[in-house]
């Protein structure tokens, strides 16, 4: 994949906003939705977030350490993805507004229902800011030559766009599962109480 730096950034802040608007009217909610699964095997929409904050600690903090380490890096107009970036982003990436391959998480990023609150919510919209300031601070370096761990693997290490686009797919990813499941949430409750 090849496209213009700015645009590419431009691209990603704006599915940040959009992810953090949509968690902001989750706010407003009551727990119960939050905490409501469609079935068993199923995530409520807590979590959803808690599983994007899970990913989040890690990526955020990779991220803003490897920009610091590589400031001396000057932009580049065109973006070219790696071969390993590119497929992780390309798989994780919502197709037409839908979750096309399904995946399961690993373990130690299954959350705990017991521990999530409406400050799980709060949480992820900070984290969106922190995403929303990290993408306007690499308009400023090269995001070819810097390199980010994968949360998977240290041994894999992908260059920093394609990290922003794996991890901003894969939070627009679950806000799609976490919309779908407010959207069963109201069908259902709405024909309880008809």
């Amino acid at each position: 994949m090849k496209e213009n730096s700015v645009k590419l950034i431009e691209d990603l802040k704006n599915r940040v906003a959009n992810a953090k608007k949509e968690a902001q009217l989750f706010e407003n909610e009551n727990i119960a939705m939050l905490n409501w699964k469609p079935s068993k095997s199923s995530w409520s929409i807590l979590e959803c977030l808690e599983h994007l904050n899970m990913y989040g600690d890690f990526y955020l903090k990779e991220i803003e350490e490897k920009m610091l380490n590589g400031n001396d890096s000057k932009p580049v107009e065109i973006f070219k993805s790696g071969v390993f970036g590119n497929y992780f982003a390309k798989s994780l990436a919502p197709k037409d507004g839908a979750i096309k391959n399904k995946m399961k998480s690993p373990k130690d990023k299954v959350p705990d229902l017991s521990k999530l609150d409406k400050k799980t919510v709060q949480r992820f919209i900070q984290q969106q800011d922190r995403m929303l300031s990290l993408l306007d601070q690499a308009k400023k370096v090269n995001l070819m030559k810097i390199k980010t761990n994968l949360s998977i693997s240290t041994l894999i290490k992908t260059r920093l766009g394609d990290t922003f686009r794996f991890a901003i797919y894969h939070i627009e990813r679950h806000m799609i599962q976490a919309n779908n499941v407010a959207a069963t949430y109201q069908r259902e409750n709405s024909t309880e109480s008809a």
